[in-house]
């Protein structure tokens, strides 16, 4: 929950994506043209393609990397290294010191921040944590999915980049607020089981953690867009994730709840469980509203090969795999995503002690 909740306002995490063309059959050269000894470099490119994360025409055609339907979406989580400017790269760092400068200094700071001063407002609403905690959940669900359903009134009044300042600068701070009270309170409440001694159940919590994580929405990956660097868009993704879920961030934020649920087992994370998983089941009819409004047609043709439900399109034949469909996943923000999720793990200690120095 905590990370989901942090990259749902604000993904300053991982790395951005780029559109990649995938070629119809029906749009094929006919062999007619093609030249039977290609320059070197054509084939050089052709070998390396994979790795870079495209793929030549011609390694589309004998590896079936293109599927019998043209893709209306884009290709999510590519990476192209060569097609970064350093200058975005700077003014990103700039941005990203410059919120969290101001996250601290306004928020977080127990001597010049106002976070002490709402969390303290709202725990006087009720002694129970699980309420408070409930309540939290809400006013971020409300203030994120409001601001995103009024994205396109927002963005016609102030622009795209103004408007994406203002939601992260608003989303940014409950969200932290919402991550540091679970922490400090989520063993508290009624224990409604204790499973710790159960042989593989912490395998199987860890695994199922690190495994959410797999199901961030494509999106995150945009940090350029996300911090407003390059023009944040309103992207239809097709590829990757999308084809077992087209809804990821919900899959991955059940997946999470379920299992810490499981592990720590009390009425505090059950509350924020509820409140988490109701918030994103929520976004699937929302997402789906929106983009329909934004994209039409080429909305529904992705909708009816695609699903809600992790790998039903696939299971009922809807959603056809490219034979090369792993490839789809290693790429340099599924890597990020992977190194990211083993350090967070590990660094489970400095966030518990960072959180319990706020009092929350």
């Amino acid at each position: 929950m905590t990370t989901s909740l942090l990259l749902s306002s604000s993904p300053f995490l991982l790395l951005p994506s780029k559109i990649r063309v995938r070629v119809s059959p029906s749009l094929s050269r006919p062999k007619l043209f093609e030249n039977p000894n290609p320059p070197n470099y054509l084939k050089f490119s052709s070998r390396i393609a994979p790795f870079a994360g495209r793929t030549s025409f011609e390694d589309a055609k004998t590896e079936g990397e293109v599927s019998d339907e043209s893709l209306v979406g884009e290709d999510s989580a590519v990476f192209e290294l060569r097609e970064q400017k350093v200058s975005s790269w700077i003014y990103f760092s700039v941005i990203l010191g410059s919120v969290l400068f101001a996250l601290d200094t306004f928020w977080i700071n127990p001597s010049t921040g106002y976070g002490s001063a709402f969390i303290d407002s709202l725990s006087g609403v009720s002694e129970s944590k699980e309420v408070v905690m409930l309540i939290l959940i809400f006013i971020f669900a409300i203030t994120h999915s409001g601001m995103a359903s009024l994205r396109d009134v927002g963005e016609k009044f102030v622009g795209e980049r103004v408007y994406r300042v203002l939601f992260a600068g608003i989303s940014l701070p409950l969200a932290v607020s919402t991550i540091v009270y679970f922490i400090n309170h989520r063993y508290d409440g009624i224990q409604l089981w204790q499973l710790h001694s159960i042989p593989g159940v912490h395998e199987l919590v860890w695994a199922s953690s690190f495994i959410s994580f797999l199901f961030l929405y494509p999106s995150t990956f945009n940090l350029l867009e996300v911090a407003a660097v390059d023009k944040p868009k309103m992207h239809l993704w097709e590829t990757g994730v999308m084809r077992i879920t087209r809804h990821p961030q919900m899959v991955g934020q059940v997946i999470w709840c379920l299992a810490h649920t499981l592990w720590i087992g009390n009425s505090v994370v059950a509350a924020a469980s509820v409140g988490l998983i109701g918030h994103h089941l929520f976004g699937v009819w929302n997402g789906d509203r929106r983009l329909k409004a934004r994209y039409g047609e080429s909305f529904e043709a992705l909708k009816s090969r695609t699903s809600v439900v992790p790998f039903a399109a696939i299971l009922d034949g809807r959603q056809k795999l490219p034979k090369d469909f792993y490839k789809e996943f290693i790429r340099l923000p599924y890597l990020t995503i992977t190194a990211l999720t083993l350090g967070a793990y590990f660094a489970h200690p400095l966030m518990q002690s960072s959180s319990f120095g706020l009092h929350w």
